[in-house]
């Protein structure tokens, strides 16, 4: 447990960060027809100072080129005592795959079972602890050089899943794993969105065509980084090899210019979340001002009555899913199960959020035409 100084911290920057969360969210609403590469296989460079974590690189998606490019793995200050990182991870929503971003928060939550090495091995984190405020790290797992950094230890961990390269979650090849109680834990605690050197990192490698997928065909030349956007120098890591042959369909990954409505990507509509907790939480509704205390004193108490029943709503069908795949992980459900589970499950959440958003509708315009005459709405 974190002490009760770290988690004002942590609320502090939750406050001061949370209008970066829609910027960072790259990848968030956009579905691709096709899985990502293989990771690639790589060293780790050195950690460059105390209180920096590995974040581990990934494939991510450009839509205005159709490509996957690589994201380089690389050590984050984190942002407070006792944060650590959740990476992101694609996973096959049904029809397409689908990109959960990456988090900070005091615990480690699901990332897919993705095997992303250095302490992430498909569950968990095992590359180091944050200890009185201190960060120590696994050397096991951790290229630390022990003259800069002497918060350390040495824990043999026993990775059985080294030979798997793949890089998404369900679906045809992927990684077949499932949220354990303590990632749905992590799911609903507190978490911070990516920092901005995280931002700025990805953006930096969205822009380098060598990073492309189509161009490295699976084995980037910057693989990884000692520090967010330090893509040149000493300290930049290329691939060893890449995970594995990789083959996208025809005509994607071209070297297309954005904003060609002939060349854009042919990619999946955007798709809702599979699972209500992947839901952004809805935005308290603003305090009504029609000049008229009473009328705006009604309308305030219709909206929080709203926002309460559809987070009630909310809160339910997420539990529902959770005991659903309880129950289906007790059943040993297959794959196509469990794949027609996850339709299920994501025309559920669609079907809440198209409701709720008919309901905000209806009750805006119920009270527009009254606000125009100054009347009282009925109870």
């Amino acid at each position: 447990m974190l002490v009760r100084s770290t988690r004002s911290v942590f609320l502090s920057i939750l406050i001061l960060l949370v209008s970066a969360a829609a910027f960072a969210q790259i990848g968030i609403g956009i579905t691709v027809s096709f899985g990502p590469p293989a990771l690639p296989i790589y060293v780790q460079p050195p950690c460059p100072a105390a209180g920096y974590i590995w974040a581990p690189g990934y494939w991510a998606w450009d839509p205005n080129f159709g490509d996957y490019f690589w994201v380089p793995g690389t050590w984050v200050l984190a942002p407070a005592p006792g944060l650590l990182w959740t990476p992101g991870y694609w996973a096959w929503n049904g029809r397409a795959f689908f990109f959960h971003e990456g988090y900070w928060g005091p615990i480690v939550g699901f990332y897919g079972g993705i095997n992303y090495g250095f302490g992430y091995f498909g569950e968990g984190y095992q590359g180091g602890r944050w200890d009185h405020g201190q960060f120590y790290y696994n050397r096991a797992v951790n290229n630390v050089n022990v003259t800069n950094i002497h918060n350390v230890y040495n824990t043999t961990i026993v990775n059985n899943t080294t030979v798997n390269r793949v890089s998404y979650n369900g679906g045809p090849g992927g990684v077949n794993a499932r949220p354990t109680a303590q990632d749905e834990a992590a799911s609903r605690a507190s978490r911070l969105p990516p920092v901005e050197a995280q931002t700025r990192h990805l953006q930096t490698a969205s822009a380098n065509l060598q990073l492309r997928a189509s161009q490295n065909q699976g084995m980037p030349p910057i693989a990884a980084t000692d520090r967010p956007g330090a893509f040149s120098g000493g300290s930049v890591v290329a691939a060893q090899r890449a995970g594995a042959p990789f083959h996208p369909p025809a005509n994607q990954g071209a070297n297309r210019p954005s904003g060609s409505a002939a060349t854009r990507p042919v990619t999946e509509a955007p798709a809702y979340p599979v699972h209500a907790k992947d839901l952004p939480p809805h935005p308290q509704p603003a305090a009504p001002n029609t000049g008229n205390a009473k009328l705006d004193q009604e309308y305030e108490r219709q909206q929080q009555k709203l926002y309460a029943q559809q987070a009630k709503e909310h809160l339910k069908l997420q539990q529902q899913q959770e005991k659903d795949h309880q129950r289906a992980a007790q059943q040993r459900a297959s794959e196509g199960q469990t794949q027609q589970l996850e339709q299920k499950h994501q025309q559920q959440t669609q079907q809440m959020e198209e409701r709720h958003a008919q309901q905000q509708q209806q009750l805006q315009m119920r009270q527009a035409p009254l606000s125009a005459h100054g009347q009282p709405p009925q109870r």
